[in-house]
């Protein structure tokens, strides 16, 4: 029988190891778009994000054909509630960056941690402690610092910015939800989501990136290179949307946006070792500290008895219990 130190050793390997999968994969796929858009000139992103969606669902219908994901169960309406969100999360977000300004669309990006805290508060009666909130705090500082430059806002960029940032939240919120109710892994969600994702974000995608671009992705000019970038993007993106769903079922969509913003500071430290150091100075040299002590703070603060409770889920409870929540509280598992 596995001792009580083993079994946590093992879950601390296995968190481990589904965080480095995640960054990697959204690092990764993050370089490869910059040099797919930017050098290439494909950028017909929402296109792009339904080829993504195809290729998982190509993945997921061959393990199943395997044998490697066993049959699920989700509710049409839980299903079209998800890919209702989750599409206008990246619709929202590719209009959202067309509208406002760099500054303005990374403020966006950074509210989405207490809109989840929101969430999780009122839906499933989280309780933070003081510690846990000033970390989330210093991590919004940090990223806002190194991130945020010129802010102008006007009423159009607002909207897509609010559409974008609560969509997401909901979306990422249902990921952690639907996995609890309904027991289901990160594969067998993803094997209910990416069909109908992939499908109505092919049919949406060419003329909303038509009308965000003026270009036509039927009229790019497809060389054997941009092929193989859009082929390396496709397969990454497998890795991304599957570590997202591992990640926010293992722990929660408030842990994976903070820690997440780990991502960020790679990704601008990488663009500085490959894409030039225009840019990097002091401030935001100081504030990538800071967002990596808040986010150090947080994995601690939450995973501390008392420094993240929630009601006990419960997938058998009575109809009268809002989302099978008991009125009895533990301390955070998934941090």
């Amino acid at each position: 029988m596995m001792s009580s130190g083993s079994k946590s050793d093992n879950k601390a390997a296995i968190d481990a190891a589904a965080w480095l999968f995640n960054v990697v994969t959204s690092v990764g796929i993050i370089l490869v778009n910059k040099a797919l858009m930017a050098t290439y000139g494909f950028t017909f992103a929402t296109t792009l994000t339904g080829l993504h969606f195809a290729t998982t669902t190509a993945l997921t219908i061959f393990f199943r054909w395997m044998g490697y994901i066993q049959s699920s169960n989700l509710p049409l309406s839980e299903l079209f509630k998800f890919v209702m969100f989750a599409n206008f999360s990246i619709v929202g977000m590719n209009v959202s960056l067309m509208w406002n300004s760099v500054g303005f669309y990374q403020i966006a990006k950074l509210s989405m941690i207490p809109v989840s805290c929101f969430l999780e508060v009122v839906l499933d009666k989280v309780k933070y402690s003081r510690d846990t909130k000033l970390s989330i705090g210093l991590v919004l500082l940090g990223v806002g610092v190194c991130t945020v430059t010129d802010v102008s806002v006007n009423f159009k960029g607002f909207a897509s910015a609010l559409i974008a940032v609560w969509s997401t939240a909901l979306q990422q919120y249902y990921v952690h939800y639907l996995q609890r109710k309904y027991s289901l892994g990160s594969f067998n969600l993803l094997g209910h989501t990416a069909p109908v994702q992939a499908t109505t974000l092919l049919l949406v995608g060419p003329f909303l990136d038509y009308w965000l671009t003026d270009k036509r992705v039927d009229a790019y000019p497809y060389t054997s290179v941009s092929v193989a970038f859009i082929l390396l993007s496709c397969t990454i993106a497998v890795g991304t949307n599957l570590s997202q769903f591992i990640c926010i079922g293992r722990f929660t969509a408030v842990s994976f946006q903070v820690i997440g913003h780990m991502k960020t500071i790679l990704v601008l430290i990488l663009g500085f070792l490959f894409f030039g150091k225009e840019g990097l100075n002091v401030h935001v040299v100081l504030g990538m500290v800071v967002a990596v002590v808040g986010m150090v703070w947080y994995g601690n603060a939450s995973s501390k008895p008392g420094g993240k409770e929630r009601a006990i889920y419960s997938p058998t409870a009575k109809s009268g219990e809002k989302h099978g929540l008991l009125e009895s509280t533990e301390s955070e598992e998934k941090v």
